[in-house]
């Protein structure tokens, strides 16, 4: 599929061909292994109790609207790609204790979504090879929307993530943005220094600890502003600072850097309407090793790096940087078997090395007006970490801000030191888990 060529993405698809691994869903399925599922979930809290039979005929009549989700991935000799899916399924299933677990690709009619139902809330579970947050998000809210009109209240509109599914695909909801963009006229070099890991007990297999903070929006928004920051920001350095708590608890033999892997969705920066991955990674921190920091301090270090890095002209050179690999002919032409030997190499010995934990904010939901009744909150969660550390996704709905923590260690001492930091700020703070205790 040649990128960036709509008429030619619109053709294949219409035609049920397969199509490309966006520059992201590339390095998914070959990190894959029985202890990390690239999984990640997003679920919607409703004011009633679910009915699963009428959640079913909703997703039924709601995939098909998104041919990226309703795909199989199979396996080139030279790459990966997506193919129409057209078996029996998803079925939604009652919820489990410990989410995001590996998704087979083979297993569950080869689908790469799960939709579950506990109470009131419906979760759905995407493979990373699909898309990021924002298509998830497009997924969860368009099938909420639909499980509500079936429910009798059709009066719920669409807009915003509330696509309607009697429509078409847009050919832009199906491109690699990626490449629509990667056009810089240089490829600037990444030098990043390994971070500092936290040292955990790790959990027995398929076991994944959530703990979740329910705070009030308007409070964060107003701690945040006493530090003259944003939420991301204020957020950001209050989980540097509990990681420097951390490291300073180990009493390490030599101090490391503590840095987020923070990602960026795109879209704000680059027009494009993708349901696909488009989203990089930026890494702000601290380095202890220059001295102690207060709290006010790490917040103005962070609020200065963001407000640095986040702009179109570097974040169009990262991308171009992504890009120049998928773009030489020779990699191309590189059996598979190789690439995912090399690409699971680098990731163990140097990406996954470049961060202390990750941090995503969705930011504040938006959904039509006349779906607001129904809705109590948003919870998200990226899934298994990679490596033996705690991972962090915050969202918020009207005034219902959501800090979600999960991590695949027995100790809580980074999430204990993150929320007491939010606490001495004023900020009140409802705690959830699925830990024993």
């Amino acid at each position: 599929m040649a990128a960036g060529n709509i008429s030619t993405q619109q053709k294949r698809v219409s035609d049920g061909v397969w199509y490309e691994l966006d520059l992201s869903a590339i390095v998914y399925p070959t990190l894959q292994r029985r202890d990390f599922s690239s999984v990640y979930r997003l679920s919607v809290l409703l004011k009633e109790e679910i009915d699963p039979a009428v959640l079913q005929r909703a997703l039924d009549r709601t995939l098909p609207r998104f041919p990226t989700y309703k795909a199989a991935i199979r396996k080139g000799l030279f790459w990966r790609y997506l193919e129409p899916n057209n078996r029996p399924g998803p079925f939604v299933q009652e919820d489990v204790k410990n989410p995001c677990q590996p998704m087979p690709f083979k297993t569950n009619h080869r689908y790469l979504v799960r939709v579950y139902y506990y109470r009131n809330r419906i979760s759905l579970e995407v493979h990373h090879s699909l898309g990021d947050g924002t298509g998830g998000m497009c997924v969860l809210q368009t099938l909420t929307a639909e499980y509500l009109r079936l429910l009798g209240h059709e009066e719920i509109g669409s807009g915003g993530f509330v696509l309607k599914i009697d429509e078409e695909p847009d050919s832009g909801e199906l491109e690699d943005a990626y490449m629509k963009y990667a056009n810089a006229k240089v490829c600037p070099p990444r030098l990043e220094e390994k971070a500092y890991r936290v040292r955990g007990t790790k959990e027995p297999f398929y076991t994944l600890n959530v703990i979740d903070g329910i705070m009030s929006t308007s409070e964060v928004v107003q701690a945040a502003k006493g530090y003259h920051a944003t939420v991301t920001e204020y957020l950001n350095a209050a989980l540097v600072y509990a990681l420097l708590r951390k490291q300073e608890s180990d009493k390490p033999a030599r101090l490391r850097p503590v840095k987020i892997a923070m990602p960026v969705n795109l879209r704000r920066f680059f027009p494009s309407k993708t349901l696909r991955n488009f989203i990089t990674m930026i890494y702000p921190g601290v380095d202890p090793r220059l001295g102690e920091y207060t709290f006010e301090e790490i917040v103005t270090h962070i609020h200065n790096y963001m407000r640095y890095h986040l702009n179109e002209k570097l974040l169009r050179g990262d991308i171009t940087t992504n890009a120049a690999t998928q773009r030489n002919p020779f990699i191309r032409v590189v059996p598979l078997f190789i690439k995912d030997f090399v690409v699971r190499l680098f990731y163990t010995k140097v990406q996954d090395q470049n961060s202390s934990a990750g941090l995503t904010n969705m930011g504040a939901l938006q959904v039509p007006e006349s779906m607001k009744p129904y809705i109590e909150r948003f919870d998200i969660y990226m899934g298994q970490p990679f490596s033996s550390r705690t991972n962090c996704a915050v969202v918020s709905f009207e005034d219902i801000l959501t800090v979600n923590f999960a991590s695949s260690i027995v100790e809580t001492d980074v999430e204990r030191y993150f929320f007491r930091r939010l606490v001495q700020d004023g900020i009140h703070v409802k705690i959830e888990s699925n830990r024993e205790s």
